[in-house]
């Protein structure tokens, strides 16, 4: 089936987006071709927006629309603790869960090399630069459980281990609610290796 060519080419920019196929895209395209106008008009700058105003905090490197960031300015955060962590969306995961407390530092990656990511293409020269320059005691952290978060954790470990800081990794294991039964083995594992006193 061919569309006229704008719904095409509407449809063909939507199927890029990450998990939007082209039966999706086609029903998005209809239904932005059906919408009120002042919809489309605020989606545009919505769009415009985020790529005109959105930066990275010059502190921490989230995202942001104003430098520094409203967490970095936050002046009841503990100072002597950094939360690292591979992306803004994953800062703002444990924020949710503990809103207030903790600052951070966005590596934007892990290191990968199969994809030709080292420890240059993040943020880990800033992170050893921030805990010289703010006197920062503690670092948490928080990349994902999986091989380029765990060797990103240990060269991080590595690297940090001259300066006077306490490097920390979260636990991994079974989740709140899960069932044994069907938890894998790794995570069994992890959970086992992670263990805390009652």
């Amino acid at each position: 089936m061919f569309y006229p060519e704008p719904i095409e080419r509407l449809i063909e920019n939507l199927t890029r987006l990450p998990g939007i196929g082209r039966k999706t895209a086609t029903r998005l395209a209809f239904f932005l071709l059906n919408t009120k106008d002042s919809y489309i008009t605020e989606l545009s700058r919505s769009l415009t927006d985020v790529k005109e105003k959105i930066r990275l905090c010059s502190v921490c490197f989230n995202i942001t629309d104003s430098d520094p960031c409203a967490i970095c300015r936050d002046e009841r955060r503990d100072k002597s603790v950094v939360c690292v962590v591979e992306e803004s969306s994953h800062m703002m995961v444990i924020e949710s869960s503990n809103p207030g407390h903790l600052r951070y530092h966005v590596l934007h990656g892990v290191i990968n090399p199969l994809e030709g990511i080292g420890p240059d293409e993040i943020r880990i020269k800033e992170l050893q630069d921030r805990i010289v320059r703010e006197g920062i005691r503690e670092v948490i952290v928080a990349t994902n459980p999986n091989i380029e978060g765990n060797t990103t954790a240990h060269y991080i470990g590595e690297i940090l281990k001259h300066l006077d800081v306490t490097i920390t990794r979260i636990a991994s294991g079974i989740p709140v609610g899960g069932d044994i039964v069907y938890i894998d083995p790794l995570t069994i594992k992890s959970s086992m290796d992670n263990r805390k006193n009652l």
